[in-house]
């Protein structure tokens, strides 16, 4: 029985388009070429998904760590790396072989009202994520050219039209968009570790998990942040969607050789993001708080202490160049996110330009309003908490993943293998472990 038939028996079936459907096997792939020209045909997904990994709510959580607790978090960013790249990995792999995306093989196994549940959740979820965007593209904004953080916010509004444009030129230059923002943040922060001097030895211990992590309430809420900003809940959904972009043959063999492709694409992408994230810990630490200034605990402030105490005038651009950059690439992903879960939980389709102004609204309403009220230090706080519901919003995405890549039925030949099953809900209840120890801390 091959994966065609056996997703035609696991799965409860009914009239769903392909997952975004006008760039679906829209990207071309060869046949019979060598695996360098076939891989490059299949770079792009990972490095929109790494994008998630980087955007500015991983800046908050990092600099807070590093500049409290040195380098000691940075294990937490290695163990949130290597989630990712297994949750991604079952999550392309679930879109390849299946041919649904995460959001509509929920749809297609549970309830209606346990679907509406999932989907009113990722939506909290995207718009999280949009918050966190949001604010961080308009304190770089404020940080470059001095605009009010309120006058910045009412001017990502505006993306919109950008993203629409983009989107009518083809799902290749959205790809490249990405991948150069992505290398424009390396090179920021190529700069940034060169002069900020961070000690090696003390980076490499840091690799090494700490109890404090755990025992320390402190850490342990940064640390649940930094896995919440780290492994991203709308990044699940996105994955197994544009994965399906490529036209490989929606064979047996096809679909192996296109689950391969896209886990090196992945795997490689997520490691340039797990640069990305530990440069921004270990710039903090050596920056912060081996120089007295634990308290720096947001965007603004290690900004202005930047320059001052690498002694350069360019770090702090850099830095909020990358953070620009960052918070504009995360909105192109976001977006179709979005639209990937409204269309795969509802099964509900509406124009592009409607379906941003709606996510960005929800996210611009209260980063307004907490930065009229309170203020810099307000949009910081919140950023941060945008990253611990995140966290708590992950559980969701990553327990129907792992048991839908756990089912013979439906997985057909693809099915998680023994080790990859038992990994994998080890990840799971990790996870939840973790989220359920941060509520019951927090309402304690």
């Amino acid at each position: 029985m091959n994966a065609t038939n056996t997703f035609m028996k696991g799965w409860r079936q009914e009239n769903t388009a392909n997952s975004l459907a006008d760039v679906h096997s829209s990207v071309h792939v060869p046949r019979g070429a060598g695996f360098f020209k076939t891989l490059m045909a299949y770079v792009g997904p990972g490095m929109m998904v790494a994008v998630g990994y980087m955007d500015p709510g991983n800046w908050a959580t990092d600099i807070a760590g590093g500049a409290q607790f040195g380098y000691k978090l940075l294990s937490v960013v290695l163990i949130s790396n290597l989630f990712a790249m297994l949750l991604q990995h079952l999550s392309l792999k679930l879109g390849i072989a299946t041919g649904r995306d995460l959001a509509q093989a929920c749809r297609d196994h549970f309830s209606r009202p346990v679907g509406f549940g999932l989907w009113v959740l990722a939506e909290i979820a995207i718009a999280a994520t949009d918050l966190a965007e949001v604010i961080g593209s308009a304190i770089a904004l404020n940080l470059l050219f001095g605009l009010p953080l309120t006058v910045g916010i009412l001017i990502t509004a505006l993306d919109v039209m950008l993203l629409l444009y983009l989107q009518n030129k083809g799902f290749r230059i959205l790809e490249r968009i990405v991948a150069s923002l992505i290398f424009l943040i390396l090179l920021c922060f190529g700069y940034e570790l060169l002069v900020s001097r961070p000690a090696m030895a003390d980076v490499l211990n840091g690799l090494i998990p700490s109890p404090d992590i755990i025992t320390n309430p402190s850490m342990l809420y940064i640390a649940i942040g930094i896995l919440g900003a780290t492994v991203m809940p709308h990044n699940l959904y996105l994955h197994s969607s544009i994965v399906q972009t490529r036209d490989f043959d929606r064979t047996d063999a096809g679909r192996q050789s296109a689950i391969k492709f896209a886990t090196i694409d992945s795997t490689v992408s997520l490691f340039l993001a797990f640069f990305i994230n530990a440069a921004i810990l270990m710039l903090s630490a050596a920056a912060f708080h081996y120089s007295g200034n634990q308290h720096v605990a947001d965007i603004t402030d290690a900004h202005r202490l930047l320059d001052p105490i690498l002694g350069t005038k360019l770090a702090g651009i850099l830095f909020a160049t990358a953070l620009l950059a960052s918070g504009q690439n995360s909105t192109l992903t976001g977006t179709l996110a979005g639209q990937i879960v409204m269309e795969g939980f509802l099964n509900l389709r509406i124009k592009p330009w409607l379906r941003r102004i709606i996510t960005r609204l929800v996210a611009i309403v209260p980063a307004l309003i907490v930065a009229v009220l309170y203020g810099e230090k307000g949009t910081s706080e919140l950023l941060v908490l945008s990253q611990v519901i995140l966290s708590l919003q992950l559980s969701f995405a990553v327990v129907p993943l792992v048991s839908f890549t756990n089912d013979k039925l439906k997985m057909g030949r693809f099915v998680n293998i023994g080790w990859m099953r038992i990994t994998s809900w080890a990840v799971a209840v990790i996870i939840i472990s973790l989220n359920a120890y941060l509520l019951w801390d927090t309402f304690r």
